[in-house]
């Protein structure tokens, strides 16, 4: 029996479709996409067997392998998974890598086994890939990007937050973009990254929507990189500057990198592990700096950042962080940012409060 593929890639990402991803692990994990699931038709190992087999005996010698390694017990628990998948996802598709045998496979059993005909993916995972690539480049040339940038600890993520036309960058890097702005799980693979922007710039591009805001950011987020196409149109565009006082920016740093921050980690771990684990990150991360910061600005920081965490661990005193943190705003983080931004001032349209760029935002863009 000839079973259905579709190779309407617009749609699927457009409707979001749920999809079965067949894959090994390492694959799925190397790349995929934000509404995939993987139960895979082969594991690891039995990839890395078969593909033993295939390289030394041939297509037909691996194949027979293949059946052999997935029959009995072990298919029938795989091929239960997928049917609780459809039977949760009655519009899902499924994909391999390039939409050939172990789809096909997977397809044919499930049909065995619920007499229910679910499609699979023409191409598979490499043809979705290559679709959003492509289309990345298509949607960068059709929006207009507008910049928020401003000083670090003013608020940018704050102001992003209340905009419905925007790329939290960052959000989908899993990044906080700055040396301290590491999470407590990973960042997503470089593929995962830009299938997800290619994602969600197709859906803002298909309500013709043009004008969308985003952080303004270095090329690399974490130990990402933003695709070049996407960060050279961003430094072309419009700029707008956030303003805010020192005090405003400590007490912001202070609730996103402190409060914030060692709640994340605490939940990831326990109690105890999670603050061991965000008060190593805070000590690694100012060792990191160490050469830009200079031997007597270093020492003075390393000694206020231990205070403050022998403080809280002790004392469960948190306002001793606002010290260190207001002097490497000040010392560290400004003169960098103006040097930076003196390159940039030819692009600036408004500077203001988080306010006033809000109210210029609505009225000049209705972003708001």
């Amino acid at each position: 029996m000839d079973l259905p593929q579709i190779d309407d890639y617009r749609s699927l990402f457009l409707q979001q479709t749920p999809l079965l991803d067949v894959r090994a692990p390492i694959e799925f994990s190397q790349g995929a996409f934000p509404f995939a699931e993987n139960f895979p038709l082969i594991n690891n190992e039995e990839r890395e067997t078969i593909g033993i087999k295939y390289k030394n005996m041939g297509q037909e010698e691996a194949i027979k392998l293949g059946h052999l390694l997935v029959q009995g017990k072990t298919k029938s628990e795989r091929v239960d998974h997928w049917g609780k998948f459809f039977e949760n996802n009655p519009q899902g598709v499924l994909y391999c890598f390039r939409g050939g045998m172990r789809s096909k496979i997977s397809q044919q059993w499930i049909y065995e086994q619920t007499g229910t005909i679910f499609p699979r993916v023409k191409g598979g995972y490499k043809a979705m890939r290559r679709f959003l690539i492509n289309e990345l480049e298509l949607s960068i040339a059709n929006i207009q990007p507008v910049i928020l940038g401003g000083r670090t600890g003013i608020g940018k993520t704050i102001l992003l937050d209340k905009l419905k036309q925007k790329i939290d960058l960052e959000g989908v890097f899993h990044h906080r973009g700055s040396v301290f702005g590491k999470h407590a799980t990973p960042q997503p693979s470089q593929i995962d990254i830009e299938n997800n922007l290619s994602i969600f710039l197709l859906q803002q591009c298909n309500k013709n929507i043009s004008h969308i805001v985003f952080e303004d950011e270095a090329p690399n987020i974490g130990s990402r990189r933003i695709p070049e196409v996407l960060y050279n149109k961003m430094q072309l565009s419009p700029l707008i500057q956030l303003e805010a006082s020192i005090d405003e920016r400590t007490n912001i740093t202070f609730q996103e990198y402190i409060i914030e921050a060692l709640a994340e980690y605490q939940q990831h771990y326990d109690n105890e592990t999670g603050f061991d684990k965000w008060s190593d990150q805070l000590n690694e991360a100012i060792n990191k700096i160490q050469r830009r910061l200079g031997g007597v600005r270093y020492k003075q920081l390393k000694s206020l950042l231990s205070y403050a965490i022998t403080q809280q661990r002790e004392n469960n005193i948190t306002e001793y962080h606002k010290d260190w943190i207001r002097t490497l705003l000040v010392d560290y983080y400004d003169p960098m940012y103006d040097y930076q931004f003196s390159k940039k001032t030819e692009r600036v349209i408004f500077k203001g409060s988080q306010n006033e760029v809000l109210e210029y935002l609505s009225s000049h863009y209705h972003l708001s």
